[in-house]
């Protein structure tokens, strides 16, 4: 009985075995090769990690003394001569090389107004750099260096097209100064934008990831599981713990030959506030006797909530209240889908609008302008 016992035992053990090892083998299958054999993180960064660069910045700044301006506050005076007061403002952030001509790519804030930056490699080799062209909207910057000739480690460029949520997401650069400082997470959110996320002086879609980025980051790369660089670590938000976005890589090409050239970055726009309108939400617009727009049809369409003054728009006739139903003739409901369509019209480029306003339908075309930075 005893032996009878402990041989099924025997035998159910060993059976629970070669299941569990064909358990862990097939789980493996779907494992990258590198994570069984050495960490993918430690392969990204010895390809990419010599490429990051820490960028240091001075802005000389002239104020006027505090005693002048203390004179001015309590008795008016504003006639003596300006004793200025002279000071240098410094600043720190990260970047990479994308070129052996020396060529960066960082965000615009790091360099903005700088006077004097200078760019420090991993292996402690130091250059001034120069900014070629800076765009606020978009956040990104080239800068570029003079190798002298000598050998410069390149970040290979990824596809941020090809990403999905869920795939890895490696952030560089050197918060506190501390260079190439790591950490690691997922791609959380494609394609968010700006204006959703409460940076209304940007213009872009950013990735979205738990990837810790700081700001010493900012302009730093964010790199996929194969070490390419799939976007530059830009916007943090104190308030969103464990958050960070980056500008998609494909855009910053898109947008390096203007930069580079030091020519400005087109973004068209026509100069309205706009929100997307449903029968529900119109119905409860009408059941408001204060209502500010008044009785509204209760339809789908992008609802205009204001017009900025001197823009296409208002040159163009639409006002606020005005329900856009159609641009270039295709039906639009969406708000972004509408921001969208301008952008990609060009500047100087017009819009053909269809709009509802009151029981009539009115056919406006609207000349987009060049958008200068909002903030």
């Amino acid at each position: 009985m005893f032996t009878k016992l402990s041989f099924s035992a025997f035998t159910g053990l060993v059976l629970s075995l070669i299941l569990s090892l064909f358990w862990i083998d097939s789980a493996l299958a779907d494992v990258p090769i590198s994570l069984a054999a050495e960490s993918f993180i430690v392969k990204a960064i010895d390809r990419t990690g010599p490429s990051v660069v820490r960028i240091n910045t001075e802005r000389l700044v002239t104020d006027a003394s505090s005693q002048e301006l203390l004179l001015k506050e309590l008795f008016g005076i504003d006639t003596l001569p300006r004793q200025e007061r002279k000071e240098i403002l410094s600043g720190q952030g990260s970047g990479f090389i994308i070129d052996s001509s020396g060529v960066l790519l960082t965000n615009a804030h790091v360099v903005d107004k700088a006077d004097k930056v200078t760019v420090t490699l991993k292996d402690g080799r130091v250059f001034n750099g120069t900014v070629q062209g800076t765009d606020e909207l978009t956040d990104l910057a080239v800068v570029k260096i003079d190798p002298h000739g000598q050998n410069i480690p390149i970040a290979p460029l990824g596809d941020s097209d090809k990403l999905r949520v869920g795939d890895w997401a490696i952030a560089v650069g050197n918060p506190l100064g501390l260079d190439n400082t790591v950490t690691i997470g997922i791609i959380s959110t494609l394609d968010r934008s700006a204006a959703k996320v409460g940076i209304r002086d940007k213009r872009i879609d950013f990735l979205q990831t738990d990837a810790a980025i700081n700001p010493g980051n900012s302009g730093g790369p964010l790199l996929n599981s194969q070490g390419e660089v799939i976007g530059i670590n830009t916007a943090i938000r104190a308030d969103a713990n464990g958050i960070g976005f980056a500008i998609p890589i494909n855009k910053a090409k898109s947008l390096e030959n203007y930069l580079a050239q030091g020519k400005q970055v087109p973004h068209p726009y026509i100069g309205i506030g706009m929100f997307n309108l449903t029968p529900e939400i119109a119905k409860q617009n009408n059941s408001d006797s204060n209502s500010q727009y008044g009785i509204l049809p209760e339809v789908n369409g992008i609802l205009i909530v204001n017009v900025v003054k001197t823009s296409p728009a208002q040159k163009a006739g639409l006002r606020r209240g005005d329900i856009v139903v159609s641009a270039n003739e295709n039906e639009v409901t969406d708000a972004e889908v509408l921001q969208t369509l301008v952008e990609n019209t060009g500047v100087n480029q017009p819009v053909k609008l269809k709009v509802r306003r009151g029981d009539s339908l009115i056919d406006l075309e609207v000349e987009t302008a060049q958008l200068q930075n909002m903030s």
